[in-house]
């Protein structure tokens, strides 16, 4: 067994030596999800090192952080070839629902797809309180999970030939695009570290302002800035202001993640 599955079993709390399956993936999905959050503080605090399996390893393995998506699925990425998958990165643009267009940073989210017995599936551990918590089939299938519905169209689009639509539980009642992504051109650690100067550099980018943590729970999600914490539990938001230290003490308690 590999060194990254090894740390990635100890901290999702599955037994070291799991055999991991196609059929298992949606359990350690929703695992992954509910334990390693989403966040980009490696940004904020200016220290963001190159992306590399060794590098993911010790960020999200050894020092028990998170990440954003270009770390989060590549992490995933290389869990699933280690456990021999078929598996390759993609990346897409995300779509602006305020400016009900695609996003002018371009392509900067990171994605997984999947070949499983002759059929494709899209993986996502790193968008957010929007993941689908199960391989998506490209075939336009509707899967559901404890987070909403999910389902991939195929599009004619100059960003790529797929869309990722969601319906989130307690959230939408129709169906919102999440990204459209290639599934003709796999991604390389050259493009995963040019996505991660334009999110840490771009003025334009949301996650260089101010300090994001969030992950899903059994009945909802929790987020956390420097000014508010929000949960989700079934259904129902509760928003509370906070200060500087709440916001320290709430990272340890809630993610595990001690801040300086």
């Amino acid at each position: 067994m590999g060194k990254l599955t090894s740390l990635f079993h100890k901290r999702i709390g599955l037994p070291e030596n799991e055999t991991v399956t196609f059929e298992k993936l949606a359990a350690i999905l929703e695992r992954t999800a509910q334990t390693i959050p989403f966040e980009n503080l490696t940004i904020i605090e200016n220290r963001t090192r190159k992306i590399t399996k060794e590098n993911l390893i010790n960020k999200i393995g050894e020092k028990m952080e998170g990440g954003l998506c270009y770390e989060l699925n590549p992490f995933f990425y290389f869990y699933l070839l280690e456990n021999n998958f078929n598996a390759v990165l993609t990346d897409g643009v995300v779509y602006n629902h305020k400016t009900q267009n695609y996003h002018q940073l371009g392509r900067t989210h990171v994605a997984i797809l999947l070949v499983h017995r002759e059929q494709s599936y899209l993986i996502d551990t790193g968008f957010g309180a929007n993941l689908p918590l199960q391989p998506v089939p490209l075939s336009g299938e509707i899967v559901s999970s404890g987070n909403g519905e999910f389902r991939i169209k195929k599009v004619d689009s100059e960003h790529g030939d797929y869309v990722l639509e969601m319906k989130l539980k307690h959230k939408d009642s129709d169906w919102k695009t999440g990204y459209v992504f290639d599934s003709r051109k796999p991604i390389t650690a050259a493009t995963l570290n040019e996505v991660q100067t334009i999110i840490a550099e771009n003025p334009e980018s949301s996650f260089n302002k101010s300090p994001l943590i969030t992950r899903l729970t059994e009945n909802g999600s929790i987020t956390l800035t420097n000014h508010t914490f929000t949960r989700w539990v079934d259904g129902n938001l509760s928003k509370e202001a906070i200060s500087d230290t709440k916001f320290k003490e709430l990272a340890k308690q809630h993610f595990g993640m001690t801040i300086d």
